[in-house]
């Protein structure tokens, strides 16, 4: 087979969802674009201020960041309340601890330096475990979450003793527009779609909602079982597909777009 060869690639992200495009269609793939969630900015100005506030007096010594939307979302928010500078100033008195690769670049481009790298697959457990190395009690802990809580992260640090602070600047939610998510299902069901490719959590999630809402959970359960490639790009989304009964049939050893692309090439291949 030579690349994708036409195959039929369910891809349901919406943020990059040009550049995963391009992977798909660069070896000879073709699309099936089903957006499964949107990022919704938050109104959270005074709680920014605050933050800033406490970095300033000293009392935040840890800042945990697990996205890069959730670190542009924060800097922006300080700009509205021109205090960009002050706060990357004081990030920089800190000790930052970053989830990934894509909070680390958006801090990188804006001069804050990260002392701690979480390492892949950058799950919730492993940063638990770069956590484990850093004395939490009585300190001062701010959490940037995900468009969700992070329960486990959030109970974790509480029970360590920390003087916690969270924000969550942004929310997921369901896209504005849920028929191509509805037509998906309806032709993963029919077996017109060779491989859905899943990039997070919340597009499981998601995506299961949606079937339940048309009373078609089970029959798309037993699609994407029997007939249809699953591609999971790591482990915090296979045990999403895995709490359905799904067992991914792919997943790259980095959990990264391009590494998923070519694990679903050698899956076709």
């Amino acid at each position: 087979m030579n690349g994708f060869n036409g195959a039929k690639i369910a891809l349901l992200e919406a943020r990059m969802s040009g550049e995963l495009a391009r992977l798909v269609q660069k070896h000879g793939g073709t699309v099936i674009s089903a957006p499964a969630l949107k990022e919704t900015a938050v109104d959270c100005g005074p709680e920014v201020g605050a933050l800033i506030n406490q970095l300033v007096v000293g009392e935040i010594e840890i800042i945990v960041f697990q996205t890069g939307v959730g670190v542009s979302a924060l800097l922006n928010e300080a700009e509205k309340l021109n205090r960009k500078e002050e706060l990357i100033a004081a990030l920089n008195r800190i000790t930052t601890v970053c989830r990934g690769p894509k909070p680390t670049a958006v801090l990188g481009r804006n001069g804050i330096q990260v002392l701690i790298k979480v390492k892949e697959p950058h799950t919730t457990n492993d940063l638990v475990e770069s956590l484990d190395a850093l004395e939490l009690k009585d300190k001062g802990v701010a959490l940037l979450n995900y468009g969700e809580r992070n329960v486990g992260l959030t109970d974790y640090l509480i029970s360590r003793r920390a003087k916690l602070t969270e924000l969550m600047l942004y929310e997921w939610q369901l896209p504005d527009d849920i028929m191509p998510l509805k037509s998906l299902i309806t032709n993963v069901i029919a077996g017109e779609v060779d491989a859905v490719a899943f990039t997070s959590q919340i597009q499981v999630r998601h995506l299961f909602q949606i079937a339940e809402e048309m009373n078609q959970a089970d029959e798309l359960n037993q699609a994407l079982q029997q007939q249809t490639i699953i591609a999971s790009i790591g482990p915090t989304c296979t045990a999403a597909l895995r709490a359905l009964g799904l067992e991914p049939h792919v997943e790259p050893e980095h959990p990264k777009m391009g590494p998923m692309v070519q694990a679903l090439l050698e899956r076709f291949a």
